[in-house]
């Protein structure tokens, strides 16, 4: 799919022809079947009426006769209507086939998560999943459970209350009225490791730290946040934080940092095959939420183009991620994690190279902001769309508290696998510089809460950042070069 041939050079598509395919992949499964042809129609104009879209410098290009448009647009047009059809596919599946009494064993399909009194969980029941909610006596045998494993349950499956429709989204497919839950036993041996690591790290954080901490630990290391309270929760959002809680690709870049000191001793396809098994150990190991499959199947993909000498252009490599995601599970279209995901790398892919050229300063000053400022804009639009906010502190609290964070993703597992089999007072030194680091990224959300301004200073704080960008940018000449040099080796 990377590769389209025209008629008389063979030549990979641009980045930008890669991204049109894409979003006619997006399009057909949002618009279906009887709209797909629309779709088609858009993509063709944006292809056609804009030559050589996102293509190389013109000097580096073959003659316009020898270029021609056909595999691009009949490519686009198999995407859209694969798309559809996926699509439709995809929301039939989503219909539960099960339904009344049933009694037996279950397989917890996610991490039950604290509720009111009791806790919320999702079982998967003879290959379906249903919403559950216990309190009491069964409520205390589930809280315990994790992901992967299974539980003997009887109980009545129906279909979704009103209101919990955008469950389906997530493949669950109705209700689980719980009576009673039996015996428990592990699941498969990838989920039991995954499992007795994620408890070890979730251990070591609790017996060390404040409740708040060692919830913001886990979710900061590899996801864990089902035990943050509200209030974080509501917090890191308000503040532009949250992707920090959710695993993304600055997580599993530091996972194969760390392997590759071992991997990068085996031979090539090799080393590939212990990455890709790297890989999906760790978005299991993640709960295979959205945010992470992206980011691991564009790691995978990008080690593949390493292994066979192709370019490794991260927004080539984003778009066709989203292309093949799409179309295996369509229901991530409408997932907001996933969007914000694609658009967080899309903005410091696209966007921050750039910016970071054109503003004046060091690269090591003038990088990280542009990274931040484009992670900010790439996420744009969901953020006003879904959540009707656009944090003004964002910037500010993302520069201070990722460079932190990310000290903890990368240094926090292994302090926790140490500190949770070493004595309690040893457990404390060793867990002390991830406490800190997890401190200050809980201190700088809060301030800027506290911070936000209200009302009419909104546009104000804007108006401020905006005037600030402005005053640092600077015109394109022999410095924007050399700037433009550092910034590719950075």
């Amino acid at each position: 799919m990377d590769d389209f041939v025209d008629a008389s050079v063979r030549r990979p598509a641009t980045d930008a022809q890669m991204a049109v395919l894409a979003l006619a992949t997006v399009g057909g499964v949002w618009a279906g079947l009887p709209q797909a042809w629309l779709v088609i129609i858009a993509a063709a104009v944006v292809l056609v009426v804009v030559p050589r879209i996102g293509g190389r410098r013109r000097a580096a290009r073959p003659p316009a006769g020898q270029r021609s448009s056909w595999p691009v647009l009949a490519a686009v047009a198999v995407a859209a209507l694969a798309g559809a059809v996926a699509g439709e596919r995809a929301w039939e599946r989503a219909e539960a086939r099960g339904q009344g009494p049933f009694a037996g064993w279950a397989v917890v399909a996610a991490d039950p998560a604290p509720v009111r009194n009791g806790i919320r969980v999702v079982l998967a029941v003879e290959g379906e999943r249903f919403q559950t909610y216990a309190f009491g006596p069964a409520a205390r045998r589930l809280e315990r459970r994790h992901a992967g494993e299974q539980v003997e349950v009887s109980g009545v499956r129906g279909p979704l209350r009103d209101g919990d429709e955008w469950l389906r989204v997530r493949h669950v497919v109705g209700r689980f009225d719980l009576d009673r839950v039996g015996a428990w036993a592990e699941g498969a041996p990838l989920a039991r490791a995954s499992n007795r690591l994620r408890e070890r790290l979730r251990s070591a954080a609790e017996d060390t730290m404040t409740a708040d901490d060692a919830s913001l630990f886990t979710g900061l290391v590899v996801g864990d946040d089902v035990r943050q309270s509200r209030e974080v929760i509501d917090r890191f959002r308000a503040v532009g934080m949250s992707h920090l809680t959710a695993v993304s690709g600055q997580n599993v870049a530091y996972v194969l940092a760390v392997t590759g000191v071992l991997l990068r001793r085996l031979p090539p396809w090799w080393r590939l095959g212990a990455t890709w098994a790297v890989i999906a150990w760790f978005v299991v190991l993640t709960r295979v939420e959205p945010s992470v499959v992206r980011a691991g199947t564009m790691a995978g993909i990008g080690a593949l183009a390493f292994a066979i000498g192709r370019e490794r252009s991260v927004p080539r490599i984003l778009a066709l991620t989203v292309t093949v995601l799409v179309l295996v599970d369509p229901l991530l279209v409408w997932s907001v994690g996933f969007w914000l995901s694609c658009g967080a790398t899309a903005g410091v892919s696209v966007l921050a190279p750039p910016l970071a050229v054109r503003w004046r300063g060091p690269v090591w000053l003038a990088m990280p902001v542009a990274t931040t400022v484009g992670a900010q804009l790439g996420v744009l639009v969901p953020s006003v769309l879904v959540f009707d906010r656009l944090p003004v502190t964002g910037i500010v609290a993302n520069l201070l508290a990722v460079p932190v964070a990310g000290m903890v993703m990368l240094a926090g597992m292994p302090a926790a696998l140490v500190a949770s089999v070493v004595p309690t007072w040893a457990a404390s030194a060793v867990m002390l510089p991830a406490e800190l680091g997890t401190r200050w990224v809980a201190t700088v959300a809060a301030l800027a809460e506290r911070l936000a301004p209200t009302g009419v200073w909104v546009p104000v704080g804007w108006a401020v950042q905006i005037v600030v960008c402005a005053w640092w940018w600077r015109p394109l000449g022999r410095r924007s070069g050399d700037a433009a040099v550092a910034v590719e080796r950075a």
